[in-house]
């Protein structure tokens, strides 16, 4: 598959390319980004016909939405789709006064939880205000999974349904959305959102991937049944499936457990045996549910950005994904490329 493919967005009247370019790492996530570097990669992905952005406020503390707006402010509004997040507000304070960590050099405001109908339509409106841009067309409750927010995740999510929806279905029923939808870690709040609201799309990280297909039982088929479109970040697991098996090697954000290990480090030898890159694997692996038109990537310097994308359409021979469902090492319900 061509990264550049576009891909019909679930219902909606949407296309989006295969491949997206999520913003978080130049919301300066875990290390900083220069500006220059920040444009290269905006233009290396525009150039190279890349037409679905991602971002939020969460990432840099607005840096990224700031950043992807320059970077798209002066092209063809309809060229391109956007999706942002709401759950969270941005409240300006001193530089001294913040704790940006995981983010280093963030923007100078302070980040609020607040899945209240108020809150959102304020969340909405600063996002637009960030972007500068006519619209948005996806925007997503953002983070209300247990990884994100723990033992307080029922009361988050219950008012997500009641505030967050209330305001998302009213903008998407005025037609200043085109999508609504929610972006967590966990498939289960994903779920569980589906049956309790309406809702356009997802974006899932990190929970279909080559190593982890649970999402399969009950979500994604509910997705495909429903016409409703999945995002996936975290394709890679936040790691492990572009550097392989290696010491130090991250799942989860985390230093990767040794079953982890185990498993990729046998998917490495199917992916020697047949002569396919294991990062190549992962990424056209997602895409190829009926239900994801597309995997959202991001990536720190040029190089990855262009590896990425070559990565995207690198022949892999069908035999490659018989012989790890072969060996149970994919469940053999999961749709691979043709």
């Amino acid at each position: 598959m061509l990264p550049t493919q576009t891909r019909k967005f679930g219902r909606t009247d949407l296309n989006v390319t295969a491949f997206g370019f999520g913003t978080a790492p130049v919301g300066n996530f875990l290390r900083e980004i220069d500006e220059t570097t920040s444009t290269a990669l905006f233009d290396t992905a525009w150039d190279a016909g890349v037409r679905m952005y991602d971002t939020a406020p969460m990432y840099g503390h607005g840096l990224a939405e700031a950043r992807t707006a320059q970077a798209l402010r002066w092209k063809t509004r309809s060229d391109f789709v956007l999706a942002s997040k709401v759950g969270r507000l941005l409240k300006p304070a001193r530089r001294a006064d913040i704790d940006f960590a995981p983010w280093a050099n963030a923007a100078p405001f302070t980040l609020q939880f607040d899945y209240s109908y108020d809150g959102t339509m304020r969340a909405f409106e600063d996002s637009l205000q960030r972007l500068a841009l006519e619209y948005i067309d996806i925007m997503f409750i953002h983070d209300i999974d247990v990884f994100t927010r723990g033992a307080e995740q029922p009361e988050v999510f219950r008012q997500a349904m009641d505030g967050c929806y209330r305001a998302l279905a009213s903008l998407r029923d005025q037609k200043l959305l085109r999508a609504i939808g929610v972006g967590v870690n966990e498939w289960e709040v994903c779920l569980e959102a589906l049956k309790q609201r309406d809702f356009d799309a997802f974006l899932l990280a990190g929970r279909y991937t080559l190593l982890e297909q649970e999402a399969l039982n009950e979500f994604l088929p509910l997705c495909e049944a429903r016409n409703v479109a999945v995002l996936v970040g975290g394709g890679f697991n936040s790691g492990i499936l572009a550097t392989g098996a290696r010491p130090g090697a991250k799942y989860n954000y985390a230093p990767a457990p040794a079953a982890v290990m185990e498993k990729v480090a046998r998917i490495e030898a199917v992916c020697a045996a047949h002569n396919v890159p294991l990062a190549a694997a992962a990424l056209q692996f997602v895409v190829a549910h009926p239900a994801i038109p597309s995997f959202i990537a991001g990536t720190r310097t040029v190089e990855q950005l262009q590896q990425n994308l070559a990565w995207f359409s690198h022949p892999i021979p069908p035999g490659f994904w018989a012989d790890l469902k072969a060996r149970g090492l994919l469940r053999e319900d999961a749709p691979v490329p043709a």
